[in-house]
C-alpha cells in the first residue's frame, strides 16, 4: 500500500454562510491541496506530505449559480427580480448549467483529492449520488438515477413525473475536487420557478419535505449523508 495515501477527512459544518465567503474558502483548500501535489512530484517519497481532504456541510441564503456550460437565459429573474426574491447570483467555475440553493438544503463540497481514494470522475459522481440514494431509503423515498443526467431522481424508472431532489456539479484539477451536490431537505421549492433547473426544462424538483409531506429533521439527515460518503468512500473523518 502507498504510505503517502491519506483516507482521514476532516469535516467542517459552516451552518449557514454566505455563498461568496464559501467559495473562497474552497478556492483556497482547492489550491493549497494542488500547490502541495506538485511541491510532492519534486520530493522522494519519504520526505513527500500527506495531501488534505476535507467535505464542507453548508447552507446557503438564497442564491443561484449558474456553471460553465449553463446559459444565462436560464435564469429567469433580471436584478429587480433578484433584490424582490433577496436572491443573489454567481457565475461560478463547476461543471453544469443553472441551479438553487437556500435555506433548508444541504450543500456538500467535497474537497478530495482522489489519488487518495480512486482516480475515477464517474465513480466520484456515482459514489456521491449513491450516498443521496441510500439517505433517502431510509426514510422510504425511492431514489435513483436517470441515464445521461447527473443527480439524484424520484420516479426514474416509470419517469411518469420525474423529479430530481439531489443535483450535481463539480470541477477537479490533478485529481482534486470541489464544488459538490445539493440535497433539497426542507427547501422552498418555489425558488426553482425561477429558473430553468439544470437547463432541463420538462422535469420538476422536489424535496424531503413536498415528497413526506412534513418537515424533516435537518441535522438527523445530515448525519445519515456523512456516514453515507463515509462507508462508500472508504474514508476516516479526523477528531475535532
Amino acid at each position: 500500500m502507498n504510505q503517502n495515501i491519506n483516507k482521514k477527512v476532516k469535516f467542517l459544518d459552516f451552518g449557514l454562510k454566505d455563498y461568496q465567503e464559501t467559495w473562497d474558502i474552497q478556492e483556497k483548500l482547492f489550491a493549497e491541496t494542488i500547490s502541495l501535489k506538485i511541491a510532492n512530484r519534486n520530493l522522494p517519497d519519504d520526505v513527500q506530505q500527506l495531501s488534505p481532504n476535507y467535505l464542507i456541510f453548508v447552507e446557503h441564503p438564497h442564491v443561484y449559480t449558474l456553471g460553465k456550460s449553463g446559459e444565462l437565459s436560464h435564469l429567469l429573474l433580471d436584478e429587480k427580480g433578484l433584490i424582490e426574491k433577496q436572491a443573489t447570483f454567481y457565475k461560478i467555475n463547476r461543471g453544469g448549467d443553472i441551479t438553487y440553493h437556500g435555506p433548508g438544503q444541504l450543500v456538500g463540497y467535497p474537497i478530495l483529492d482522489l489519488d487518495n481514494f480512486f482516480t475515477d470522475i464517474h465513480q466520484y459522481l456515482r459514489l456521491l449520488e449513491e450516498a443521496i440514494i441510500l439517505t433517502l431509503n431510509e426514510y422510504g423515498i425511492e431514489g435513483g438515477r436517470i441515464p445521461g443526467l447527473t443527480g439524484v431522481w424520484l420516479d426514474h424508472i416509470a419517469q411518469k413525473n420525474p423529479r430530481k431532489i439531489c443535483a450535481l456539479g463539480v470541477k477537479s484539477s490533478r485529481w482534486v475536487t470541489m464544488h459538490g451536490f445539493a440535497f433539497n431537505i426542507n427547501t422552498d421549492i418555489s425558488y426553482f420557478d425561477h429558473i430553468i433547473p439544470c437547463g432541463i426544462p420538462d422535469k420538476a424538483v422536489t424535496s424531503m419535505h413536498q415528497e413526506l409531506g412534513h418537515p424533516v429533521d435537518a441535522n438527523k439527515v445530515k448525519a445519515k449523508v456523512k456516514k453515507h460518503i463515509a462507508d462508500l468512500f472508504e474514508m476516516e473523518f479526523e477528531a475535532k
